[in-house]
This record gives C-alpha cells, structure tokens and sequence, in this order.
C-alpha cells in the first residue's frame, strides 16, 4: 500500500527544503511532492512520508541530497527557447568580443551549458568571435553534475539540433550504447562544472559576459527570486547578457537590467 502524504509531513519536507536551499513550495504543489517521493519511499522501505522526512532532516546516507533531485530535476533538452540562441548570437556577432565566459547557472545535465558551447565554438570557427570562450555550468545537484561532466545524452534531447552541429560535436554510441551521444572532447574541454547552492553567497566566479538563469526561479518565494537573481547579477559585466525562463514573468531584482526579448536581458552599464 502506497503511503499518504499528510499536510503535517507535506509542511515538513517543504520546511526542511526551504530553510536548507531556498526551495518554496506552496500547497498547491503537494501532489507534485507526492507523486515525485511515493517511488523512493517504497523503494526504502518506509512506512510512511513522515518516515521519509525524519530521514532527510538527519541526511541519512545523503537522501536529503536525492530528495533535491527528485524534486527539481524537469525534463531539459539542447537549445530549449531557441530565440534566447537567436539573441547570443545576435548580439555576440555584432560586438565581436575577443572573448567571451558564459555561466550556465542552474546547469542540471549540462543539455544548456553544451547547446552554448556549440554555438559559441562554431562562431570562433567562423572569426565571429575569438578562440578564448568558455562555459561553466553550475547546480545544486552533485548527481547531475557528474552527469553532465561526463557529457552523455539520450540521442532524443538534440531533436531541435541542426544536423550539422551534431554531427561536428558529438560521437554517437554503438552496440549497446546505441541511441546515446557523447560531446566530443574537443567540446567538453572548454566547458567545466562545479556544485553550487544559489541561495547561500557567491564567490567571485565573474565576471560573466553571458549568464543564464533559466528554469530555476520558480521553485523560489519572491524574497529569494529577488535576492538570488541581485546576486547572481553581481558576476555579469555592465553590458552583459542575463537570460531567464520565458515562462518565468519580469525579474525581481534592483539591478538595473534593460529588457531586450522575453526572458532576455542586458545589464546597464554606468551611461545606460
């Protein structure tokens, strides 16, 4: 019999995810709770979601780490909100820069850090901008960093991947790895990942001429939304490009940042 997920233990889980990361969830989404934590609970054993929560609060062999997983991690694919490519390569193309260092934020499996790496190597390629790029894709998830580090997808996430650039920058499986990809190393020696939790302070990672936030705001109350997207904020350059999630509404945030396309923004500089 598959355990119920109370309001007592809902508010639980919910407490224990905001205070320790941010995470905000309203009762709206205790279906969503429930349906994402029932199969680990019944994989351990657990009698019950207040069982499960006893055991996350004392990070019982590090399940408060799979917990966060289990609740954040959404379907991603390469090149998602394509019209976000459209504008980096726009704008990157016209200022010609010598260089350019791109933060993937919120990297999950790396689908976002890789679609910008490919992007961004093909305009060195072409002296559209120069050789020295990088990409660094961050998460709070260990799991999916090591994932995306090592640079494997299920063939399927490239769909709205031009041929071409798949067949320049990934090596297909065979045999039983067949239907999977890998980037090429060519790629992944350009893009690094590393653990990172957006609701405690940032080190100096920056300055950023690009950085992406998408798809991660909505998990935050509009106290963090506001307090995460100022400080991830302070590692862009004046001048530089800031993309969130089109679905995600206006930023919360007193930077000032001038709006360039949905979800796509470039921060002032001093003479804005």
């Amino acid at each position: 019999m598959q355990a119920t997920l109370s309001d007592r233990a809902f508010e639980k889980i919910s407490g224990l995810m905001y205070d320790s990361i941010g995470l905000s969830f309203a009762i709206s989404k205790k279906p969503l709770i429930s349906s994402r934590l029932a199969p680990r609970i019944q994989r351990l054993g657990l009698a019950s979601f207040e069982a499960y929560a006893a055991m996350i609060e004392a990070d019982e062999g590090g399940e408060f780490q799979m917990a966060v997983d289990l609740l954040t991690t959404n379907e991603t694919y390469f090149f998602r909100e394509p019209a976000h490519y459209a504008v980096l390569e726009e704008t990157l193309a016209r200022e010609k820069p010598r260089s350019a260092r791109v933060w993937s934020a919120a990297s999950s499996f790396g689908d976002e850090a890789y679609s910008t790496a490919m992007l961004l190597a093909d305009m060195a390629q072409q002296g559209r901008i120069g050789n020295d790029w990088s990409v660094l894709g961050t998460d709070i998830s260990d799991r999916v960093l090591q994932s995306a580090s090592r640079g494997i997808f299920p063939e399927e996430r490239l769909r709205d991947t031009a041929p071409e650039r798949v067949k320049r920058y990934c090596l297909r499986g065979e045999g039983e790895s067949e239907g999977l990809v890998q980037m090429s190393p060519k790629l992944r020696e350009r893009v690094r990942f590393g653990q990172l939790n957006l609701c405690e302070p940032i080190e100096d990672l920056g300055p950023f001429d690009v950085i992406f936030l998408r798809n991660v705001l909505i998990y935050f109350d509009p106290p963090t939304k506001a307090a995460v997207v100022d400080s991830v904020l302070t590692q862009l350059r004046p001048g530089g490009l800031f993309f969130i999630g089109t679905a995600e509404g206006r930023v919360p945030c007193k930077t000032p940042i001038t709006t360039l396309a949905p979800g796509a923004f470039r921060k002032q500089t001093a003479a804005s």
